[in-house]
């Protein structure tokens, strides 16, 4: 499991930290514990607990190098530590074919160094699903119990309703399972998880959105509606390395990347079977439920698809789908074998083996483009924050309009957004922000700038990518 763990990390940091930027996401997240950037729009949807991991490093260098660096071990130490709650449970081999298959989707490599919250909540699922198994076995663990309080309270720190989900077959088990049942401890621990990792977006939710049932309108509606939408097409064509497909219209091309995606559901239930059979009846089902239960609301109550949303469910799935493959790839050592079938099953190793490698090579192959669209957004966002500075838009400023979220942070400005889910300003806030400091209006091609930034000098910003064609009106300076 050490050797899983740090295999994962030399993989992010010879794939994924080199040059790559932060995205928008991660620049919102970044933004509220940095020590240099002023804090964006935190909207209703997103939960504060990543941002507690990446403030050590933050608060103290805007280097995203060296926040890359440090997510990245941080990733590995997580994995490493999800994975051990289960050596009791799982054979050590399957545990770490369970986080080598885990650590190589492309997905899982890719937002490992991220300022990102999917990979821990899967984390936390993982661990607290090993935890409630721990407990049920010997009532008296209580390392088992604060653990399984503390996996569901890092779940809910990083995606509250992920906490819900995983909390559900967990809570289930508890009261329908006589093998599972042991009085009300599991219960209260979950309950204290819960609270512990949702409680302060419970909290915010009074403070800062109207309450509790309006922060979560609020984030259904930036979310595009929860309610009964099938979105299991949509996450097939996201899987050929799009970190977002929003709406998902696009056709799906490359097929070759979704093959292991058909093959996970009979593979978990397979490999289920099989521990179920070597008598690890409950660590067979429990992962499966669980995992299933996770990956409901992305593949049927949103109406788009992000990879990312799904890695609590693959976390928990790679641990029948490892028994499964352990299974394939072990020869039977039985002499009750007639020597037709040993030719059979000696073949099927090698051929499983060959699955595995051509998977990984697919899997490295998206990563490594994704890596690549990264790098040339990072490289279009920092241009177009240098040609702000080369204009005056200079610390302590303001950026507004279109894309202004991650522009700003690179520019090292404030974000004043007028429209859109990351509203956080008026037309009259960003004059009245002119005033006082620089600010910069970004304007997309072939839309004209709105009448209030028409008298500000127009800057045509010459980068590449999503900005290509974009103007910043930047406003005179104060007292002009």
């Amino acid at each position: 499991m050490g050797a899983v763990g740090a295999g994962y990390v030399l993989l992010q940091l010879l794939l994924v930290v080199p040059g790559t930027g932060l995205a928008w996401d991660e620049t919102v997240y970044t933004s509220q514990v940095s020590g240099s950037v002023p804090a964006a729009f935190f909207s209703a949807p997103r939960a504060r607990g990543i941002t507690f991991l990446a403030a050590p490093v933050a608060q103290l260098t805007t280097s995203m190098t060296a926040l890359r660096v440090w997510m990245a071990l941080l990733s590995g130490a997580g994995l490493f530590l999800a994975l051990w709650v289960w050596r009791a449970l799982v054979p050590v081999r399957v545990l770490a074919l369970a986080g080598a298959l885990f650590a190589t989707l492309w997905v899982t490599v890719f937002y490992g160094p991220q300022v990102m919250p999917n990979l821990w909540s899967a984390y936390g699922a993982l661990a607290a699903a090993g935890c409630f198994l721990r407990a049920a076995r010997d009532p008296t663990d209580r390392g088992a119990l604060s653990g399984l309080a503390a996996g569901v309270a890092v779940t809910g720190l990083m995606r509250p309703p992920d906490a819900v989900w995983l909390v559900l077959p967990l809570a289930g088990a508890a009261l329908l399972v006589p093998a599972l049942r042991r009085g009300p401890w599991p219960l209260v621990a979950m309950g204290a998880g819960l609270v512990l990792g949702c409680g302060e977006w419970v909290a915010e939710a009074y403070v800062h959105y109207g309450g509790l049932a309006e922060r979560l309108r609020t984030a259904g509606r930036i979310q595009g509606g929860m309610g009964w939408n099938v979105a299991v097409g949509d996450q097939i064509r996201a899987l050929d390395g799009r970190a977002l497909c929003r709406p998902c219209d696009v056709p799906w091309r490359h097929k070759v990347t979704a093959l292991w995606w058909f093959a996970l559901p009979p593979l978990a239930v397979g490999g289920a079977m099989v521990a179920a059979r070597a008598g690890r009846r409950a660590a067979a089902w429990l992962p499966l439920t669980t995992g299933v239960s996770l990956a409901v609301p992305y593949l049927f109550l949103v109406d788009y698809a992000a990879p990312r949303f799904l890695l609590p469910a693959y976390a928990l799935l790679a641990l029948p789908v490892a028994e499964a493959l352990h299974a394939l790839l072990t020869p039977p050592a039985t002499s009750a074998v007639t020597a037709s079938n040993r030719k059979v099953r000696t073949l099927v190793p090698a051929l499983v083996a060959a699955a595995l490698c051509a998977h990984l090579a697919v899997q490295l192959r998206v990563a490594a483009g994704d890596v690549r669209t990264n790098r040339a957004m990072r490289a279009t966002f920092s241009g177009a924050a240098q040609q702000l500075r080369g204009a005056g838009v200079r610390p302590p400023c303001v950026v507004s309009g279109t894309s202004s979220v991650p522009v700003a942070f690179y520019a090292g400005c404030a974000s004043h957004e007028i429209s859109g889910p990351d509203t956080s300003s008026t037309p009259a806030g960003v004059v009245a922000a002119a005033r006082r400091g620089p600010v910069a209006f970004l304007v997309p091609p072939h839309l004209p700038p709105p009448a209030f930034v028409r008298t500000w000098t127009p800057l045509a910003l010459h980068v590449p990518g999503v900005l290509s064609g974009y103007r910043a009106y930047v406003a005179p300076p104060p007292g002009r």
